[in-house]
């Protein structure tokens, strides 16, 4: 057995990889944020900006394929450490209760991971794909596609527009979870920088979650229109 095939199968390899992916993908949803709030700014911002992206088709297929592994690894090596950990401790505790040590959010990390990856099937069926509205991707202004349009347009779906709220409540307390997990994987997280890095992650958390429901808001209440 080499030491590749060691690192993935050991349970502090598949630490590690659940903590390099989730750092890249919560980069990823940082960038993708201050890309969507340019809406704000108005449909020629926010379209140029997406035009540029497609403009360069090799780059962005190649940036989605590599984070379609990377969501993959961390999903599988989640589901793999829950499975283990379950294995590792298979009799429930004698009081019925769980440890005191663990929080809500930490103890509903795989379900609330479960949800986020429906919502982003969901998601890229939405907008990626056109599957559940192919009209959204027909949508053309200053011979651009009209992403400003396709956001306005969707979200002004009430039943979109909530799906979307509670999806990014979900995913947000993952990350609020699941930032300070990765640190402590890394080995970065201890005694000395423990509350600050946990205070990190709930801020983090927070500002994605307020930024991406200002856009669905926003759009609802027909501020952005």
């Amino acid at each position: 057995m080499n030491i590749v095939t060691r690192i993935f199968n050991s349970t502090l390899g598949k630490k590690y990889i659940m903590a390099i992916t989730g750092f890249l993908l919560f980069g990823f949803v940082i960038v993708h944020l201050l890309g969507n709030l340019q809406i704000f700014i108005g449909p020629t911002a926010i379209n140029e900006y997406a035009h540029f992206l497609k403009a360069k088709p090799a780059v962005l297929w190649g940036a989605r394929l590599g984070l379609l592994v990377i969501a993959i690894l961390h999903i599988v090596t989640a589901y793999q450490l829950v499975a283990r950990n379950r294995a590792a401790r298979p009799v429930k505790y004698s009081s019925g209760k769980a440890p005191v040590a663990a929080s809500v959010t930490s103890r509903t990390t795989a379900i609330s991971g479960t949800i986020v990856l429906i919502f982003i099937v969901f998601h890229l069926l939405h907008y990626t794909v056109g599957l559940i509205d192919l009209s959204l991707l027909q949508l053309r202004r200053e011979g651009m596609h009209d992403v400003f349009g396709m956001m306005v347009q969707g979200f002004s779906n009430p039943f979109v527009a909530i799906f979307y709220l509670v999806a990014m409540a979900l995913l947000c307390m993952h990350l609020a979870h699941g930032v300070g997990s990765m640190f402590q994987s890394l080995g970065i997280k201890n005694g000395a920088y423990d509350m600050v890095i946990n205070r990190f992650a709930k801020i983090a958390a927070a500002v994605i979650f307020l930024g991406n429901c200002a856009i669905v808001l926003a759009v609802l209440t027909g501020i952005v229109k």
